[in-house]
Order: structure tokens, then sequence, then C-alpha cells
């Protein structure tokens, strides 16, 4: 790619962002904490899902002090239902850092940046260039998909050979003396224009340039990697109640969603019936007796590598003291105290259905 390619490039690209650029909140902030929690939350979630979550984040954790002073349980609860949780509680983990060992202020350097829990190449190379306007690479879903295309990629972006391609690829186009404009440009181009199906070719600013849409091929790129199917779990759980309140516990920090309060379960086996899996999942997870009832709701939840079917029961404690056995935490809390801490989508929709038949 000769410099006046890059240079047309650069120009146009810049031309049609400042003149379509979304107004975002996180861009109206260019504070390296705000950049910071915006790239943090729209880390593989769309633009519109974390308007709100951003707001509200900001209101409550307006400094990165704010945020390393408060418990994990509340920043979770603002992160719930965002999903992804281990972006939650690893930036809560690098206000910390951030606070004891740099002052409170986020390096500026790609390399002191990816020492922060929580942020690799990507995030390091997005701060860097719109916090502190240094000329670092992004290279994040959008961007991988725009250059695809632009220069007819023809590997697998998850293929290291391919990705290191791309990386130097986005590394000779990004703006010396725009970088964070043109990142973000980029990353525009790419949610609003160059989208994954039926892209905008017609009106895309890099149209001249484009080598997927002179031959075609604009459907066919970036590669794809066939998916496997989704492997899919029967997962039980009790609804325990003791007198007026409700067994809850806390997951474990290295678990998947770590840190969430949930209603005590786990996997069925396979032979085994509901009601006597829900026991034996009470059981070994907080070390109770109960007596299981009848079946509140059932819900059906997709993550990103499994599907579950979640089946609720509604159960009696009979004997014994709850201990987190399997967890890393357990509480009798009244239904109305729920509200109060941070569940995973699924275990919401379950306090959704035990709201309906509570008096």
């Amino acid at each position: 790619m000769t410099n006046p390619q890059t240079n047309i490039i650069q120009q146009s690209l810049l031309r049609w962002f400042r003149a379509n650029a979304r107004d975002l909140p996180w861009r109206r902030n260019r504070s390296p904490y705000a950049v910071w929690v915006s790239e943090i939350m729209l880390q593989q979630t769309q633009v519109a899902t974390v308007v709100p979550y951003f707001n509200r984040f900001m209101k409550r954790f307006p400094t990165v002090e704010k945020l390393a002073r408060a418990k994990q349980d509340t920043v979770l609860k603002h992160w719930e239902g965002l999903g992804y949780y281990s972006r939650g509680r690893n930036l809560h983990k690098a206000a910390k850092l951030i606070v004891s060992d740099y002052g409170g202020q986020l390096p500026d350097t790609l390399d002191e940046l990816q020492k922060i829990p929580g942020i690799g190449r990507y995030t390091a190379g997005a701060i860097a260039s719109i916090a502190f306007n240094k000329p670092a690479p992004i290279l994040d879903g959008n961007v991988i998909r725009v250059l695809s295309r632009l220069f007819c990629i023809e590997g697998n972006p998850k293929d290291d050979a391919t990705k290191k391609k791309l990386w130097e690829l986005a590394e000779t186009l990004v703006h010396t003396k725009h970088p964070g404009d043109f990142n973000e440009a980029m990353m525009e181009l790419g949610a609003m224009v160059c989208t994954p199906q039926n892209p905008a070719c017609l009106i895309c600013p890099l149209q001249k340039h484009c080598c997927a849409m002179k031959t075609g091929r604009q459907a066919e790129l970036p590669v794809k990697q066939k998916q496997a199917p989704l492997p899919h779990y029967t997962i039980v759980v009790g609804i325990v109640f003791k007198d007026d309140k409700i067994l809850i516990d806390k997951r474990r920090q290295n678990a998947l969603l770590g840190g969430l309060w949930e209603f005590p379960g786990g996997k069925k086996k396979k032979d085994e019936s509901f009601k006597a899996a829900v026991a034996r999942e009470v059981k070994e997870e907080t070390g109770i007796d109960i007596e299981v009832g009848k079946r509140l709701c059932i819900v059906k939840h997709t993550y990103s590598h499994f599907k579950i079917t979640l089946h609720a029961y509604l159960c009696d404690f009979a004997s014994g003291t709850a201990k987190p056995l399997a967890c890393d935490a357990v509480k009798w809390v009244t239904s109305n105290e729920l509200k109060k801490y941070a569940f995973p989508a699924a275990n919401i929709k379950i306090i959704e259905a035990l709201n309906k038949i509570q008096p």
C-alpha cells in the first residue's frame, strides 16, 4: 500500500466520520477514565446496549477513586444485565491498581496499559489513541471486517498469520495526527456501513478503494469459521424458603459469572429425577437438607459457548446450617431484598416468576 493511497483512505474516512459520527456519551467526555470504562463495556457488546449502562455507571462511579473504593457487589449490581461479568470484576480490580500504583491516573503507553487487568492489545490501542492521541492501532470485529473487505484478506481472522497481517495493516493506516478520530471512524464504519450483512457499499466513503466491492465479494469476507453446535445442559435450581427468607449464594470468583449471586443449583445427572437433582445440588452447594415442592418456571438461556434449560423449584428448608461449600458465601434474604444483589440473567427471570406468586 502506497503512502498516497494511505493518505486518501485516511482523509476520506476522517471527513465521513466528522460528518456522520453518532452522538455518544463517551465521545462527549474524552477523559482517560471515561474512555477506558466505555471501551471495556463495548467489548462484545452493541453500542445501543452500552449507552444506558455507561451513563448509570459514570453517575455512580464518576472517578477511578470512587470505583476503587466501591464494594464488588455494588460494581456488579451496576453491571447486571450487561454480560461478560469478568469485565466488571477486572474493571474494579484495575481501578484499585490504578489508584495504588499509578496515582489514580491511567498510564498512556501501550506497554503500561496492557499491565492493567482486562486491558489487552486492542483496548490499550483504543485508550492510547482516543484518550492520549497516541498513533496506536486497534483491531476489533468492526475493524477486522473493514480491513478484510478493503484489502480482500483471504485468511481466517482468527488464524495467527492473518491476524498479524491485519494488525500490520491497522498500524500502517492509523493517522499520526488524529489517531483517535481515525480509529473511531474505522469502528463506526464497520458498525454503520460495512455491516456483517447487507453492507451499505453505495454510501461508503471507501468504496472506490475497496477490493471486495470491486470483485463482488462483500458477503464472503471476512472469511468465516464454521461454528460447532453449542452444547446444551439441563440445570436445576432450588428457591429455598426458611420462614420468610430465601437462600442465595455467591458464585466463586474464578467461575463463570463469578461474584454474582444466584439460587443454589447445578447440572442434572442423566438418570436423575428433577426433584432429586435439586435436593442433591442444594446439599452439595450449601450443606442443608430441603423438601422439594412444585416447579416454579423453566428458563432457557444462551451463553457464548453453551445453552441451558433451567428448571426452578420451590423448596422448603428441612434441616442443617447453610454454609458456602461450593460457593463463596450464602445468605438468607427476604424477597424484597433480592433486588439489592446482582444476579445472572437466567436467575433474574426466576425472580420475575417468583414476584408473580408473592403476595
